[in-house]
C-alpha cells in the first residue's frame, strides 16, 4: 500500500484531490491495522497468561489471591497505535494546507503566465519582421538587387563623385551580404541600418531641386541656432476653449496675391476632426479678428475629405492635410473647392492615433504632420516598417496633370511617440521635447541632404500652456507658429 502511494505521488498526472483522498484511506487503513493488532494482543495476553490458585471457603465464599501484575495494560503498544493515528492526521491537515495553498496559487500563476505573453507580443512583432532571428538572405539579396539598379540610374543621370560613392558602397554591401551566406554568420541589426542609410542617400541623390542645397541664403547658414521668445501671442479666434488646430503664414513665397495672407484650421470636433479654414488677408486682420472668409472642404466632419489631427499648411492657393481616417494627404484648392489626395509610402503608416506626437502626453491623432519650408512641402509620420520610427515623405504637387505626388522618402531613427512634435527648414526636420509647462526644447535634427543626424541639440522654445497641438516653421518670413492650447504663438528663427 505505501509503494503504492509513493508511485502516485511521484506521478505528475495525479491530482492533489486524488492524493488526499488516497492519503486518507491508507490511513484508516493503518489505524485499523494497528487497533486490531492490539486487539489481538490482549486477547493472547488473557489466553497465554491465566493463572491456576487455591482458595478456601469463608462465609459461604471462595476466597482466594491473584497476581494482578500479569495483566497490566499494554501502554507501550497503545502510545505507538496513538502515534500512528496523530502521524495520519498530521499528514492529512498537511496536504490540505497543500491543496488549499495550490487553489490560492493557481489563479496567480495564470495572471502571470497571461502578464508574460503580453509582454512577450512586442518580441513576437520583432520575430514577424526579421530582427534578433535569422536573416532571410534570400530576401535581403533582392533588395540590395533592386537597390543597386535605382542606384545605377541615378548615376547614369548624375555620374557624380556622390553617386560613384554610394554605388561602391552598395556594392561592397552586396558582397558583404554573399559573405554571410557562406559563413553563416549575421549581425542583422548593423545590416539593416546600413539598408536604411543607403536607402536614405539613394533619396537624396534623386531630382533634388536647385535650391535645395543652400542657395537660399539662410539654408547657406547650417542648422538653427536659437529661437526667440513669442513675438506673437494671441487667443485663437474660435476661442480658448478651442484647444487643437493649427495656424500661420501663407508659406509659398511666390504665391500670386495671397503672400501676406493668415489661416487658422480649427479642430472643432472633440478637438480631433475639422471641415473649415479661415483666411484673413493681412496680419492686422488676423489680430483684430476681422475681415476673414471661411471656406468649407467637407460637407461634415467624418466626410472622406475632412481633417484630421492638428496639422495643416497654407501654401500657395491650396490647404495640405491629413484626410480622415487615412494614410492620405489631402489638397483643397481654394479657388475651385476641390480636393486631391495622395497616400503616404510604406509599411503599416500609422493614421487614426496610430502613432501620434506624445512625450508629454499624447496630442489625439496628430499621426500624419504636413510640413513646408523653402525646398517645398513634406510629409513627416511613422511606419510599422520602420518599428514607430519618423519617416519624411516629401510632396509635390503637379500642375499640369493635377495630381499630388510623393517623390522621396527617409527613413530615420527617433521614435515618434517620444517627440512632442516636429517641422522642416530647408530640408532639416527638427524634433521638439517637454520640458516643463511653459518650455519645449528643440533636441533633434535630421538632414535629408546628408542623410545625417544630431540629437545633441538643446534649443529652448518657451510657451505659455502645456500641450502643443502643432508646430509649423514659415519660409517667407523665417518664423515659427504654434498652436498652444486655443493660444496662437509666433517665433523668430536664427541660423
Amino acid at each position: 500500500m505505501l509503494q503504492l502511494l509513493l508511485l502516485l505521488l511521484l506521478s505528475s498526472t495525479v491530482s492533489h484531490t486524488v492524493l488526499y483522498v488516497v492519503l486518507f484511506c491508507y490511513c484508516l487503513f493503518t489505524m485499523y491495522i494497528s487497533l486490531k493488532n492490539l486487539c489481538s494482543y490482549l486477547q493472547n495476553q488473557a489466553d497465554s497468561q491465566s493463572q491456576q490458585v487455591s482458595g478456601y471457603k469463608k462465609a459461604n465464599a471462595c476466597v482466594c489471591q491473584l497476581n494482578s501484575t500479569m495483566w497490566l495494560f499494554p501502554a507501550q503498544k497503545f502510545k505507538y497505535v496513538l502515534e500512528e493515528v496523530h502521524t495520519c492526521e498530521g499528514s492529512l491537515n498537511n496536504l490540505q494546507e497543500e491543496l488549499t495553498f495550490s487553489s490560492q496559487r493557481l489563479p496567480l500563476i495564470q495572471d502571470q503566465f497571461t502578464k508574460f505573453t503580453v509582454r512577450l507580443e512586442p518580441y513576437n512583432y520583432l520575430h514577424s519582421q526579421g530582427l534578433y532571428t535569422e536573416l532571410s538572405l534570400h530576401q535581403l539579396g533582392q533588395v540590395l538587387s533592386q537597390l543597386q539598379v535605382d542606384i545605377d540610374v541615378v548615376h547614369s543621370q548624375l555620374n557624380n563623385s556622390e553617386t560613384q560613392k554610394l554605388s561602391k558602397e552598395a556594392e561592397k554591401l552586396h558582397k558583404h551580404v554573399n559573405k554571410m551566406q557562406t559563413i553563416d554568420t549575421v549581425n542583422m541589426k548593423t545590416v539593416k541600418e546600413k539598408l536604411r542609410y543607403l536607402k536614405n542617400k539613394l533619396e537624396t541623390c534623386k531630382s533634388i531641386p536647385k535650391d535645395f542645397r543652400g542657395q537660399d541664403r539662410h539654408c547657406l547658414k547650417g542648422l538653427i541656432t536659437n529661437i526667440s521668445d513669442p513675438i506673437t501671442a494671441k487667443v485663437s479666434p474660435f476661442g480658448k476653449s478651442c484647444v487643437s488646430g493649427s495656424w500661420g503664414k501663407q508659406a509659398q513665397k511666390e504665391s500670386d496675391g495671397q503672400k501676406n495672407s493668415y489661416w487658422v484650421q480649427p479642430l472643432l470636433s472633440s478637438y480631433i476632426w475639422g471641415n473649415t479654414v479661415r483666411l484673413y488677408q493681412t496680419y492686422e486682420d488676423l489680430m483684430a479678428s476681422t475681415n476673414h472668409r471661411d471656406f468649407t472642404f467637407a460637407s461634415s466632419y467624418s466626410h472622406p475629405n475632412a481633417i484630421e489631427g492638428p496639422s495643416a499648411v497654407l501654401y500657395g492657393k491650396a490647404l495640405y492635410y491629413n484626410c480622415y481616417r487615412s494614410a492620405d494627404v489631402c489638397r483643397y484648392d481654394l479657388e475651385t473647392n476641390e480636393v486631391k489626395r495622395v497616400t503616404l509610402p510604406g509599411t503599416g503608416v500609422g493614421f487614426n492615433n496610430k502613432f501620434p506626437y506624445c512625450y508629454y502626453d499624447c496630442q489625439l491623432n496628430s499621426d500624419i504632420d504636413v510640413e513646408a519650408d523653402e525646398t517645398g512641402l513634406w510629409a513627416l509620420y511613422a511606419t510599422l516598417g520602420n518599428h514607430g520610427n519618423l519617416v519624411i515623405s516629401r510632396l509635390v504637387w503637379d500642375s499640369e496633370v493635377k495630381s499630388l505626388n510623393v517623390t522621396q522618402t527617409w527613413e530615420t531613427r527617433l521614435f515618434k511617440k517620444a517627440v512632442s512634435n516636429a517641422f522642416m527648414v530647408c530640408g532639416v526636420m527638427y524634433a521638439t521635447r517637454y520640458v516643463n509647462e511653459y518650455r519645449e526644447e528643440v533636441f533633434y535634427a535630421f538632414d535629408t541632404a546628408t542623410g545625417k543626424e544630431d540629437n545633441s541639440l538643446a534649443i529652448p522654445l518657451e510657451k505659455v500652456a502645456k500641450a502643443v497641438a502643432s508646430l509649423s516653421y514659415n519660409p517667407t518670413n523665417k518664423q515659427i507658429y504654434m498652436y498652444n492650447d486655443g493660444y496662437l504663438l509666433a517665433y523668430q528663427v536664427y541660423f
